[in-house]
């Protein structure tokens, strides 16, 4: 009977975790928008990561969670430059040039492509013809979900594509070298190394100054318990049991969920092909993952 409880427990957490990390990921897009139009894009990202680096890192110091050392201590950190400091640094600056939020979600969508494409090469994981023609009815969704937002610059596309490269190769760098860090301490790693990088670059490129406090504020509390903590201790979860191009299948509903919070929460037409990328997104997710 114990053992019946907790594979359904682990049952109900495992079809939980994906859907709950794809709404906070998704949520990122809109803080963003709001917190760029109050401060510029690197603090944004410099207060995000150093206020939820300290919160984490003073709970994992009081739990007494094992720290990273030596030559894992290096892949938790290299991975976490990428994932954090140059994805975020790059997809927050193209927000900063105008790009539309549903466009750098686009971007982003593509990361399970890329992830299968290293992933076979790097980890040895195996994708069947059926994942992917996953793939291809997740990336078809993406298009479908932001294919009346094409309005960008050439600069803003080209950090979109640096954040899709950085966030694809830092989730497979990390599966390999770094899969078993304790997600607490290691999450908390990646941040407090992230942050005084992108701190540096915002005293280099902007003017750091905030114009609305209010609206940093909130953008900033948003961006640190929510995508910070709670969704990136949900993705390193699930890439701890779970194989990288598996779990980067969410990214395929980021673009839906995204356009359907902006119409929500900040007012942008909710355009009924996001309504056919969700579904077209959502049915490649199935088949991906299906065993």
């Amino acid at each position: 009977m114990a053992i019946s409880v907790m594979e359904t427990r682990d049952k109900t957490s495992s079809a939980v975790m994906p859907s709950l990390f794809v709404v906070m990921w998704s949520s990122a897009f809109i803080a963003g928008v709001i917190g760029v139009g109050s401060a510029p894009p690197l603090l944004l990202t410099f207060a995000r990561f150093a206020l939820a680096g300290l919160l984490l890192g003073g709970f994992a110091l009081a739990v007494r969670a094992p720290w990273p050392r030596g030559r894992r201590l290096a892949h938790v950190m290299g991975s976490g430059i990428l994932v954090q400091a140059v994805q975020f640094g790059a997809f927050y600056s193209a927000i900063g040039l105008h790009v539309p939020a549903a466009v750098v979600a686009l971007v982003q969508g593509l990361n399970p492509v890329v992830i299968a494409l290293v992933a076979g090469r790097l980890l040895g994981e195996r994708v069947s013809p059926r994942q992917w023609l996953g793939f291809g009815l997740g990336a078809a969704g993406v298009g479908l979900a932001v294919a009346d937002r094409l309005s960008f610059s050439l600069a803003g596309v080209a950090l979109c594509v640096v954040g899709l490269l950085a966030l694809s190769l830092g989730t497979v760098y990390q599966k390999r070298f770094a899969g078993d860090m304790d997600v607490r301490t290691g999450t908390a790693t990646q941040f407090l190394v992230s942050a005084p990088l992108v701190g540096l670059a915002s005293l280099v490129f902007e003017t750091p100054r905030v114009t609305d406090w209010g609206a940093f504020s909130g953008a900033v509390g948003w961006l640190v318990l929510v995508n910070s903590i709670g969704a990136f201790l949900l993705l390193n979860t699930m890439l701890k049991n779970a194989p990288a191009s598996r779990v980067s299948t969410m990214f395929f509903l980021t673009p839906s969920v995204t356009a359907v919070m902006a119409w929500l929460f900040v007012g942008q037409s909710l355009h009924p092909l996001a309504v056919a990328g969700l579904a077209v997104g959502g049915a490649g997710v199935l088949l991906a993952n299906r065993r």
